[in-house]
């Protein structure tokens, strides 16, 4: 199983990045090892249009079953449903502990997208370092 999430730095202890299409880490897990691979997401963070399309292409690149992040518009949940990952959405916590989440079977699959918007372009949020 390969999970992708979205993370405010590149490491598992990192908080989850609550903006899918303008997060700078990707974090790609292979379970059950915890096997990570970072891809990196500078250019959608700026972009002026498709952040999500262009993040959700990564995803579904990187050959995710899934993708766990606080927030996914519905044109980035739209191409992900359609090349069959799966999109969870945590609200707080570290990467490793929505790892945890999903193990237990505590997270579902979302049934729908969050509203269009922009989250956060300049959050001021740490920034990931590659």
């Amino acid at each position: 199983m390969r999970l992708v999430v979205t993370a405010i730095r590149p490491e598992l202890s990192s908080p989850i990045d609550q903006r899918f299409g303008r997060t700078r880490c990707l974090l790609v897990v292979d379970l059950p090892d915890r096997a990570t691979m970072v891809i990196d997401n500078k250019p959608e963070m700026h972009a002026t249009r498709d952040a999500g399309l262009q993040a959700a292409k990564k995803v579904i690149e990187s050959h995710a079953d899934g993708l766990i992040t606080g927030h996914c518009g519905p044109r980035a949940y739209s191409a992900l449903k359609d090349a069959g990952v799966a999109v969870y959405k945590v609200s707080d916590g570290s990467v490793a502990e929505a790892l945890d989440r999903f193990a237990e079977g505590e997270l579902i699959a979302a049934a729908n997208a969050d509203a269009d918007m922009v989250i956060g372009r300049n959050s001021g949020l740490e920034q990931c370092t590659l």
